[in-house]
Formats: C-alpha cells, structure tokens, sequence
C-alpha cells in the first residue's frame, strides 16, 4: 500500500489488486463511522486506489494508514442488491462461445456469481462490479455500439455492469432489467454504490 499526498486536502492511497480496494475502502468507511479517521469530506475508490478529499493533515494521515493491518472482506460484508435480468443480449451467444458453453448456461454462470461494487463511474449510476472468475474475463467489442439501451447488462474484461441510461458502449451485451439504477427523486440515488453486493436473477423465475 503506498500513499501520496495530492494537493493540499487530499490523499491518493495506492493498492495492489481490486481486492485490496475494497477492503480498504471498508476499513475507511468503518473508521469514519466510528470517528477515528479524523475530517475527511469523501471516500472515492477506483480500480486499483482510493481517493481521500477534504482531509486537513493529508501527509499525517498517510503516515497513520500506511501502518494499518487492513482486514480482508467477508464474503457477507455490505448491503446486497438483487436484479431480475432477461438472457436476451445480441451478444449472448457469442459470450456463450468464448466461454464454451450454450447460450441457455450464461444465465447460471452470471447468477451463479456474487458481485460486488468495486466503483463508480463513466455514468452517473454505473457501476463496475468485480466477482467473475479469471475464466469467463472478456474482450471489449472490437467495434463499440453508438447506443446501448438502458438497463443493458453487459461483461467486459473482469466487470459486469447495468448501463443506467442509453449511452455509446463497447461491452459484450448479455441481458437486460427494467431495474431504474440512478434516480435523482431516490435516496440514495444511485442503486449501485461501492461495497454494495450485487446478485442477477433470472427474470420470470
């Protein structure tokens, strides 16, 4: 873990694998709630770092945390959210093929995995959920679509994600859910948020 002081109020702490992240950003948000990180105004994870925005003494700060003993997560650890999804994606069988497997056998691999919010972004909602095994990691398209329908779900590389809204997208398209994942009249608005356990259902079962 190697931490970097970034401008005067903020803190860049580095990890090594998308696992390490979440667990420190569990650990962050434990100690903020228990008060014993000190003023901190966000927590932001990304793939492999975690952002600390709004801290008064960033370089002492960096100095406390790099001593931690981070514990790793429980597979039980935060919220979980389920999505009913339709295997209807232009891209499932093809996704099948890669995998090795028929069109009929994704649904049970993609509802067969627990995922978990590793980060945000891209779109306000979107969510990159870690969780697939190394064998079923996937290409992006070789040539992205320019509109991807909302509520797409979609694999690429070792994500899955739900496209919040219609939005150019380079993802191998799988299924599909009338889920709403950003609402602004919902609080919080986005459903997906970093932590948060994510379970795909097979829709109509």
């Amino acid at each position: 873990m190697r931490t970097l002081v970034v401008g005067a109020e903020a803190l860049l702490i580095e990890a090594g694998s998308a696992a390490e992240v979440a667990a420190l950003h569990a650990e962050l948000l434990r100690r903020r709630d228990a008060g014993e990180l000190g003023p901190v105004r966000d927590l932001v994870p990304a793939a492999r770092t975690v952002l600390l925005d709004g801290v008064r003494d960033p370089a002492g700060l960096g100095a406390r945390i790099a001593r931690w003993q981070v514990p790793p997560l429980t597979r039980s650890q935060g919220p979980l959210v389920t999505v009913p999804v339709r295997y209807d994606g232009p891209d499932l069988a093809e996704v099948a093929g890669v995998w090795g497997v028929a069109p009929q056998e994704v649904a049970g691999i993609v509802g067969g995995t627990e995922f978990r919010v590793a980060f945000c972004g891209f779109a306000p909602g979107f969510g990159y959920l870690t969780g697939l095994p190394d064998r079923f990691h996937l290409p992006r398209r070789a040539t992205p679509r320019s509109s991807v329908p909302a509520g797409s779900l979609a694999l690429a590389g070792e994500y899955a994600g739900v496209y919040p809204r219609s939005s150019p997208g380079g993802w191998q398209l799988v299924g599909s859910t009338d889920v709403t994942l950003w609402d602004p009249e919902r609080e919080p608005a986005a459903l997906f948020a970093p932590g948060v356990r994510v379970r795909f259902t097979e829709a109509g079962r």
